[in-house]
């Protein structure tokens, strides 16, 4: 037994020497890659954004004029039609039974006017040599009287049937493109303000009505009537975004500013209008539209998502000496596109960390990546920059 125990305390340090030998070193950690960014400092022009609702340049709605039976239809919904061009008919029978009527009250009349008129040829002569009395001149000549008039009260009749009869033929008052009809052939309609057969609007340029709250009114007045104003001209390149938040091709213009302010809502109704050369905008769309209302200079800009918010205070990762990262506080203003307007907190020249990794703290060493970042630059900002 003492021979085995003595094997054992000879092979067991030999073993742990040979297991010390194997074993390697504990690899040193690497800094983290991070991209960095500089702070930009430019002009900045803040936009404004407000929900706005298109019309056609115009939009006129097709009433009938005359009761009746929608007899055709006599144009393709949904395309352009030109001035003038016919749109409908009523069932004009009615109508020309009333013209045929005036008719005939107008020729009575007439009838009755040239008897009257020989009458008064003949008794005036006989007047003057007192053949006939006085009484009967007078009456001959009221009689004349009256059978004129009674023509042209024929003639009214007889025109304002002949106008009756037109309005069965419905054309369209201006150029542009028309809608999906309101009625079909068979229906029976009449006229009245909720009696609309159909809309034509001129889409050559649109309208965008929008509005704006008294206090915005109020500061953008206060800017824009200052000496050298920023502003002056901003009016004239207004921008529009589309519902599937792509930004429209043409610039619009503002043209009207209502009068007023709305008591109900304390709200200023405005107006632009916008070329509309494609057709692309279409009369009932709901847009954004975007106008210049502030104008920074030499603003500081740093991107939104290297913004860390928490609690309501704003902090950033500002790369410092050694590589080493330290957590700053910063005051953020009005966003610009994909950045925040930094008014305190930051310099010209700072460089940041972007965010989106929980591994950085306050002093930790990083192997910064230089990337390029401008405000509202499509594609990947965190690319490292050439």
């Amino acid at each position: 037994m003492k021979k085995r125990y003595t094997t054992l305390l000879i092979v067991l340090p030999v073993f742990l020497l040979l297991s010390a030998c194997g074993k390697k070193a504990a690899p040193v950690a690497s800094a983290l890659e991070v991209p960095v960014t500089g702070v930009v400092q430019q002009d900045v022009r803040l936009e404004s954004e407000y929900t706005g609702q298109t019309y056609g340049l115009s939009d006129i709605q097709i009433s009938p004029r005359v009761d009746g039976t929608i007899e055709s239809l006599v144009f393709k919904e949904g395309n352009l039609v030109t001035k003038g061009q016919l749109l409908y008919t009523i069932d004009p029978l009615p109508y020309q039974a009333k013209v045929s009527e005036a008719e005939a009250s107008l020729a009575q009349a007439q009838a009755n006017l040239a008897k009257a008129k020989s009458d008064l040829d003949m008794i005036e002569p006989l007047a003057k040599i007192n053949a006939v009395s006085q009484r009967e001149l007078v009456a001959a000549k009221s009689t004349y009287d009256a059978s004129f008039a009674g023509v042209k009260a024929a003639q009214a009749s007889l025109d304002n049937a002949r106008i009756q009869l037109g309005y069965c033929r419905i054309t369209a008052p201006i150029s542009g493109l028309i809608g999906i009809s309101e009625v079909r052939v068979g229906d029976y309609v009449r006229p009245g303000a909720m009696a609309v057969l159909n809309t034509i609007s001129d889409l050559g340029e649109m309208r965008v009505r929008f509005t704006i709250s008294e206090q915005e009114y109020l500061r953008i007045f206060r800017l824009a009537t200052e000496d050298n104003s920023s502003l002056k001209g901003a009016g004239k390149s207004i921008t529009l975004k589309l519902s599937d938040g792509t930004i429209y091709p043409q610039t619009g213009q503002l043209n009207i500013v209502n009068r007023e302010i709305d008591p109900t809502t304390g709200a200023m109704t405005l107006e632009a209008s916008f070329p509309n050369p494609l057709k692309i905008l279409r009369p009932g769309q709901y847009v954004k539209v975007l106008i210049v209302t502030d104008v920074r200079k030499n603003a500081l800009l740093v991107p939104q998502r290297a913004v860390i918010e928490m609690q309501g205070i704003s902090q950033v990762y500002v790369l410092g000496d050694s590589s080493k990262v330290q957590m700053k506080i910063i005051m953020t203003g009005p966003t610009y596109r994909d950045a925040y307007i930094v008014e305190d907190g930051l310099a010209a020249g700072d460089k940041i960390a972007f965010g989106g990794t929980q591994l950085l703290r306050n002093g930790t060493v990083i192997k910064p990546v230089p990337t390029d970042w401008q405000p509202g630059v499509p594609g990947d900002k965190t690319a490292p920059g050439k």
